[in-house]
């Protein structure tokens, strides 16, 4: 069997192209709508959940995700190869709707093979979340930030397509059986191993009006998922709870981030809070005790970002927002070696643990700035007891800061 296509055959590495495909889209869909279910339940709080199922949902994602990748390469190929190959010709080209149709269902397939994989490979690199890729490359994408914006709408923009390509592939599985079965062409046949040739019909539609309608499926999939409210909605956004009241200050904070990094099934998942109030009392002369001031910090737990598991970190068996809608740190301010150290409480669900929290101090005049970090066992603040392998959801939680505060 020739590799190359012929107008009436299709060559070795186009069958081997449809074919590898076929096998990895047949794997990677019911992998992805399987995983799905089961990511929603673990995330559920009202669903009882095991650490087994946390690790199966992660295992099946990250199948899921892998597979993805390797279509996405496999299409890009399989386009290249089409490109320098001679046209085979369709057996029903002197029916003008079949052949639009049969068209139509080609672009859509090979649009969709490339474009559903790279919207899901965006999110991922979007956001921070579980179930990492599993080839050694592509956790991140070049000029792809983590940003929850993008990701939730290439998130969105891959489940909307993903249900067109879906719609092409059972078009296209049943097109083959209508020849095969009711037409009684070779169409099905040549794309079997073994050379198959069939005399295509002297007329073939071209691809203009095949191009412009898969093109039209495409916009108006996206638009009604626009609709249907499927995307992020700008300026609807709601918190849980009221934004923190700002405090007075000796030094008042003019910015600054405050992060957390947990590792869930392997993978470092970070996240910030985007509201905090930071009540600072320093001094660059310590006092008889030694102490260059007190710092409380309080902190709106449901105005945390999480990547992927945001929803999950705030239910109850986690940070319980809704009860415990803030943590508070509470230290004094002591030199320790060439830095400082914050000395203090951090209570958090009602838990509170003694933690020192060194960092470092730069003072110009009138501005400082300051960062740090520390760690702390999450099972010491009640949160993700009932998570008790380490493998699924870390034990230690890595919190670090940086600011800028101005003296009043």
């Amino acid at each position: 069997m020739p590799y190359a296509n012929s107008h009436d055959s299709y060559g070795a590495v186009t069958k081997a192209f449809h074919w590898l495909t076929a096998l990895l889209i047949l794997t990677v869909i019911p992998l992805g709508l399987i995983a799905s279910d089961l990511a929603h339940a673990v995330r559920n709080p009202d669903i009882a959940t095991t650490d087994a199922d946390t690790a199966r949902a992660a295992l099946l994602f990250s199948l899921h995700k892998t597979i993805g990748v390797t279509i996405f390469f496999t299409a890009l190929l399989r386009i290249l190869w089409a490109l320098g190959q001679p046209r085979t010709g369709l057996l029903n080209g002197d029916k003008p709707a079949e052949a639009w149709l049969a068209h139509t269902i080609h672009w859509l397939l090979y649009g969709s093979l490339v474009i559903v994989p790279l919207t899901g490979w965006v999110h991922h690199a979007a956001t921070s979340g579980f179930a990492p890729i599993w080839w050694p490359f592509g956790q991140s994408l070049p000029f792809v930030p983590k940003d929850e914006t993008l990701a939730q709408v290439t998130g969105t923009l891959h489940y909307i397509l993903q249900w067109v390509l879906i719609g092409a592939i059972t078009l296209h599985i049943l097109g083959a059986i209508k020849h095969h079965s009711i037409d009684r062409d070779d169409t099905l046949r040549r794309m079997l191993p073994g050379r198959t040739r069939a005399e295509p019909t002297p007329r073939q539609p071209g691809h203009a009006l095949p191009v412009i309608t898969a093109l039209a499926v495409w916009a108006l999939a996206i638009g009604g998922g626009a609709a249907a409210g499927l995307f992020p909605q700008s300026g609807t956004e709601t918190t849980q709870t009221a934004a923190l009241a700002e405090v007075e200050s000796d030094w008042q904070v003019q910015n600054g981030t405050l992060s957390i990094t947990v590792s869930q099934m392997g993978s470092d998942v970070s996240g910030s809070f985007s509201d905090w109030t930071a009540e600072i009392a320093y001094s660059e002369e310590p006092d008889a005790d030694g102490k260059h001031g007190d710092v409380t910090v309080t902190v709106s737990i449901p105005s945390l970002t999480l990547g992927s598991v945001t929803d999950q970190a705030m239910g109850p068996d986690y940070f319980d927002a809704e009860t415990h809608p803030t943590a508070t740190f509470a230290a004094d301010i002591l030199a320790q070696g060439d830095g400082h150290v914050a000395d203090g409480t951090l209570t958090i669900k009602d838990q509170s643990v003694p933690v020192p929290l060194p960092f470092t101090l730069t003072i110009d005049g009138d501005t400082a700035t300051a960062n740090g970090a520390l760690t702390v066992d999450r099972r010491d603040f009640d949160i993700g007891l009932g998570t008790k392998d380490e493998g699924t959801l870390g034990f230690t939680v890595d919190i670090s800061f940086e600011l800028t505060a101005k003296r009043q």
